[in-house]
């Protein structure tokens, strides 16, 4: 019998700029995304099955909750509805290895990967559309999860526009186990001081590790970051904690939290903060990886 694969690699906001809240209750947003080397990703298995199930495993797989509300089977069926007599039914297993409510589009990340399995399985060269047609339809990641490539997620997450010519990022993702659920957070941000959306432009050429660093720091943000630590003050203590590690050059939330990161200039140190970081603080999810575009090529491509 077919097995189908696909990794689900973490989101991370390098930037997020936030506009007002528009009449439909959303925010239109500008961000530049990356995304985590396949090591550092859910993992996302199917095969062919007279209904479409799912069960899951892993070290965060409790915190996903009941398999009948997670965002794969939603994007399953919703696959079915567009496309009732092509889009087969799968079993899917998920290894659950992101931590979940973490602002690192977990479950975003699976539920992409669920319609490119879905894809891979379909016959139909139409199912490569209708995939990205309703991604933005499950959550606000979804079709930049699709993607899974550096490059500027607009809109309400309905736009994305992949982005060449940026390097490998080398960073240490850390969370404190916070869960941070967005609803919450997004609401907190429009009762502050809320900036007209605008983001600055990338340029054309490529960019160095620390040229892309400056620019990041010098003339991007967050605009989540202040609301999320109003509420939850460890994501504040997660991000002092960052900016004292040696070689650290630059440190952010990624979307509404608790997941944080460093950005370094070279891989070796970030491995080696990574060994600091986790002595003092063991019971923290705390990887070092690259951000860029994973699996360029193949399954973890995006579809059409």
């Amino acid at each position: 019998m077919t097995l189908y694969s696909a990794h689900a690699p973490a989101k991370v906001n390098l930037s997020l700029h936030v506009g007002p809240v528009q009449d439909n209750g959303r925010h239109a947003l500008i961000s530049l995304l990356a995304f985590t080397e396949t090591q550092v990703a859910d993992l996302l298995t199917a095969r062919p099955a007279s209904m479409s199930s799912l069960a899951v495993s892993g070290p965060y797989a409790e915190a996903c909750g009941p398999a009948r509300d997670n965002l794969v089977l939603k994007a399953a069926r919703a696959m079915h509805q567009a496309m009732p007599d092509q889009a087969p039914h799968l079993s899917f297993q998920l290894v659950k290895n992101l931590p979940a409510a973490a602002g690192i589009g977990g479950g975003s990340a699976d539920a992409a990967a669920a319609l490119r399995l879905i894809v891979q399985a379909t016959p139909d060269p139409g199912a490569h559309a209708t995939a990205r047609r309703i991604a933005p339809g499950l959550g606000g990641d979804v079709l930049a999860c699709l993607y899974s490539q550096t490059g500027w997620m607009r809109g309400e997450g309905d736009v994305f526009d992949p982005h060449a010519g940026l390097p490998p990022l080398p960073v240490l993702l850390v969370n404190p186990g916070l869960a941070c659920p967005t609803g919450p957070v997004f609401e907190a941000y429009d009762r502050g001081s809320v900036r007209p959306l605008q983001h600055p432009p990338l340029a054309a050429k490529p960019l160095s590790v620390r040229a892309l660093i400056g620019f990041l720091r010098r003339r991007t943000r967050n605009d989540l970051a202040a609301p999320a630590i109003a509420q939850f003050p460890g994501i504040g203590h997660v991000l002092n904690a960052l900016k004292t590690l040696p070689a650290a050059r630059f440190v952010r939330m990624s979307g509404s939290g608790a997941t944080c990161f460093a950005v370094f200039e070279t891989a070796e140190a970030a491995h080696r903060a990574a060994a600091i970081y986790r002595d003092t603080y063991p019971d923290h999810w705390c990887v070092a990886c690259l951000l860029g575009t994973p699996g360029k090529t193949g399954a973890d491509a995006a579809p059409g």
